[in-house]
């Protein structure tokens, strides 16, 4: 545990899990370098559109799927993200306009992608690392210091909306992923291991798979499965935690592609043997294996010393 309240930095990749790629070196050098697992989602239901399941999969990573489901406009008492977690301010960095709209609702602030960097003097669209470097001054990270207080306490910033995944054009996934990609090359740039920004930045590269076809089933799957001959005994294995809430097994889990996640924070987070960006590097290597992505900024929030440790 920090002497201080970090700061955290989460950079979600929507639906581009699927395009990882060996080339994406900035991505396997975090990862090499970070404590590497799986946040596990629910199924989605039948006839869902691309734009909600965006919606929807970001309101599970902040545990506010009831505010999701409460979309269409019916009375909800669900408190604002800064009520759930200590006064914690928080902000959204999103192009998606139904994003925009369902991030306000649960009190973050949201920011345009387009919009953060303002710059009359920059003729051509700002680089990955001017934008890293306006990412990390909205917490008060500034010139390679850590400034006493902060406009925000974490800032979420969305990638992709996982609608062209299909689409026989790559161009714009590929464009994404390369952002992405840069992105962390900036971040880590500037969050040097020893640097005062290193040791107080806790940095998550979350990444999702959008739609779900069936075969992934087999092919992406956390769920440890036992050998047939242990059938007899098999009451005796304890479920596993991402299938759980508390003492009550989860009624909706989807045991295949999960959100991979990588997390940094030097001398805070643990590096396990992962190596590269990746679901089977993970599924064999990584550290945290699966929790549900419910639990995720339950998690986050402790290390801003904004909640309890979950399950303590």
């Amino acid at each position: 545990m920090a002497d201080k309240p970090s700061r955290a930095l989460v950079l979600y990749g929507d639906g581009l899990a699927r395009f990882l790629h060996p080339s994406h070196n900035h991505l396997h050098s975090l990862a090499s370098k970070a404590a590497c697992g799986f946040l596990t989602l629910p199924n989605a239901p039948p006839s869902e559109s691309g734009d909600e399941r965006v919606v929807r999969e970001f309101a599970v990573l902040l545990d506010a799927s009831e505010a999701y489901l409460d979309k269409l406009g019916n009375a909800t008492n669900r408190p604002a993200i800064s009520e759930r977690f200590m006064g914690m301010k928080a902000a959204l960095i999103t192009n998606n306009p139904s994003l925009q709209f369902f991030g306000a609702k649960l009190g973050l602030t949201v920011l345009k992608s387009d919009d953060l960097v303002k710059n009359p003097c920059l003729l051509a669209e700002p680089s990955a690392d001017v934008v890293a470097l306006e990412f990390l001054n909205l917490l008060g990270f500034k010139e390679g210091k850590t400034l006493e207080t902060s406009e925000y306490d974490i800032v979420f910033v969305h990638v992709g909306d996982g609608e062209r995944v299909n689409d026989e054009k790559n161009e714009a996934v590929t464009n994404d992923m390369e952002y992405v990609n840069a992105l962390v090359g900036g971040i880590m740039q500037i969050a040097q291991p020893g640097s005062e920004i290193g040791s107080r930045l806790h940095f998550s590269l979350v990444m999702s798979y959008s739609d779900v076809p069936a075969d992934d089933e087999a092919n992406l799957s956390v769920l440890i499965t036992k050998d047939k001959e242990d059938a007899s005994i098999s009451i005796l294995f304890p479920h596993q935690s991402y299938t759980m809430r508390g003492e009550n097994p989860r009624k909706d889990v989807r045991h295949h592609c999960p959100m991979l996640i990588a997390q940094l924070q030097y001398g805070v987070t643990r590096k396990d043997m992962a190596e590269a960006f990746s679901f089977k590097e993970f599924n064999e290597h990584g550290g945290n294996l699966a929790i549900p992505a419910d639990r995720f900024l339950h998690e986050v929030a402790f290390k801003l010393w904004k909640a309890p440790k979950y399950g303590a």
